[in-house]
């Protein structure tokens, strides 16, 4: 019998309803890594009000040829000034990490010149923040009923509406997220 620990990492978690934390209510959390050391993943489903991505270069000076008006994600409530770029594979820049083979991860002022440019990667979003574990919190909250693992597809990822990730995330799982409930039952 396998008794390998399953890491989540390059898998999308989602927020079961009732999951006790406001902050990630109907999150859908892009996983960078997981292991026996803790995980920290990048929320994708909660532009912050009023906040591009060109106002974000903007503000570090950083000039930019097309207007940019994609939002700026909450990543989650742990170093909300710290920027990370999630995007595809076709750009591998400073300090640019592959997740997983599945899509990669920058935090450097390199990416955001790039994409200011327009020479940056094909698929990407912008977040300030990050969600984040300490070792065994995840496998905690997995126990309770916190959140769904599932693979979710680049397009998921890259092109749909924010305020259809979520339910989108489950129904590309099987689950109709309107039948999931915060109450149990007995048999």
């Amino acid at each position: 019998m396998d008794t390998a620990p399953t890491w989540f990492t390059g898998q999308l978690l989602l927020a079961l309803p009732g999951i006790g934390d406001p902050r990630f209510e109907h999150s859908v959390i892009a996983m960078i890594s997981h292991d026996e050391d803790g995980a920290m993943g990048i929320g994708i489903a909660d532009p912050i009000e009023g906040m591009t991505v060109g106002a974000v270069l903007d503000q570090l000076g950083i000039e930019h040829e097309a207007p940019l008006d994609q939002p700026v994600y909450l990543g989650g409530p742990v170093e909300p000034s710290r920027g990370f770029v999630l995007h595809s594979r076709d750009w591998g820049g400073e300090g640019a990490v592959l997740v997983a083979d599945r899509w990669m991860v920058s935090s450097s002022h390199d990416i955001l010149r790039a994409i200011g440019e327009g020479r940056g990667p094909s698929r990407w979003l912008v977040a300030l923040g990050y969600a984040g574990w300490s070792p065994g919190q995840l496998e905690g909250e997995m126990v309770r009923h916190g959140w769904h693992v599932t693979p979710g597809s680049d397009a998921l990822l890259f092109d749909t509406p924010p305020a259809r990730r979520w339910q989108a995330a489950f129904a590309e799982a099987g689950v109709d997220a309107r039948l999931l409930t915060t109450k149990g039952g007995e048999a």
